[in-house]
């Protein structure tokens, strides 16, 4: 039995389960250069007879790839994401493909919390300025602007997936209010055992302090974010997101910030990555600049995350070699 890892080598080796199936299994790695290279070159003995494929949530299996591997039963993503994935191609090969639903929920919630709280306390300005010997006049020009507690935030959630439960369970203990918005409204029980509150879009949009931003990237909802969204927003009013940067019109919000529609924006995905020097967003204001905060796309890759992902991942496998339906698919079979 063969399987085909597309990623880093290290970081599949370091969170490798030492199970006995997993030791049989023939591991072939591939970084996303080398797919992304003429395919032709990858055909072949060495992967024609691969089994199992499991990929980096941003790498892309393409159905030119799915079509070079005749005997593969099972594509799965190493994280929550899989639009790089031809789901299309490979369940009409009866090819299942999986994700990690889940796995990283605490994880991005976790984020999700630091972003909210960098951008009221103003983290980034308030170290430059104990750096540069200003934390005195830093202090006092906070103490007359004022400083809101993230409990006296009414929080809108867009998206009620397991991030966004995770984020409403954490949010709680502070006090806040926090209201969502989602495909599908939850039951009253479930409302009640997260403590959120229905609300429609458009008005959560225009009454909440913070507009938080868990969704999936579908063709509904890349570049949901606009400036339609954004001058709906309260002028006082923070975004984050913690899903996919596509889901941002990045020009928007560069406008948004140096206008001042709102007050600040906490970003741990931005598109295209990596951020190129010509990117929108880093071509601010000082003063619009001061109110991002970015991330570098951290929110679900802790250790946590990566050895739970990976014993789904060798599970998944398994059940797929006996003849079982693997937990996770994504792709309807």
């Amino acid at each position: 039995m063969k399987a085909i890892l597309i990623g880093n080598r290290e970081r599949f080796e370091k969170f490798y389960p030492n199970t006995e199936f997993a030791n049989a299994v023939e591991k072939i790695y591939l970084t996303m250069e080398e797919v992304n290279q003429a395919l032709s070159g990858l055909s072949g003995g060495e992967i024609q007879d691969a089994l199992f494929l499991a990929a980096d949530a941003i790498a892309k299996v393409p159905e030119s790839l799915i079509a070079q591997l005749p005997d593969l039963r099972i594509i799965h993503s190493e994280g929550v994401g899989y639009n790089g994935i031809d789901c299309a191609a490979a369940a009409k090969r009866g090819i299942y493909v999986c994700n990690n639903r889940g796995v990283n929920a605490d994880a991005v919630a976790e984020q999700t919390i630091l972003l909210m709280l960098g951008l009221l306390r103003n983290v980034t300005a308030g170290d430059r300025a104990v750096r540069a010997g200003e934390q005195i006049q830093r202090k006092e020009s906070m103490m007359v602007n004022g400083i809101t507690e993230l409990g006296e935030c009414r929080i809108g959630l867009i998206g009620f997936g397991d991030i966004a439960k995770a984020v409403a369970k954490r949010l709680e203990p502070f006090g806040c209010e926090v209201f969502y918005n989602a495909t599908h409204r939850k039951s009253t029980g479930e409302e009640a055992e997260y403590h959120v509150t229905w609300m429609e879009r458009q008005e959560m949009i225009a009454a909440c302090d913070i507009i938080s931003i868990h969704v999936p990237v579908t063709p509904d909802t890349v570049g949901m974010v606009d400036e339609a969204f954004l001058r709906a927003m309260r002028p006082n009013a923070l975004l984050i997101n913690t899903a996919r940067g596509e889901m941002v019109d990045n020009e928007a919000l560069g406008r948004a910030l140096n206008e001042g529609w709102i007050a600040g924006a906490g970003l741990d995905t931005v598109a295209p990555e990596p951020v190129a020097a010509d990117h929108p967003l880093l071509g601010l204001s000082a003063e619009a600049e001061s109110r991002l905060l970015f991330s570098p796309h951290i929110g679900g890759v802790t250790t946590g995350v990566f050895r739970k992902g990976h014993r789904n991942i060798w599970t998944a496998f398994e059940r797929v070699s006996r003849g079982e339906r693997p937990a996770n698919v994504v792709n309807g079979l």
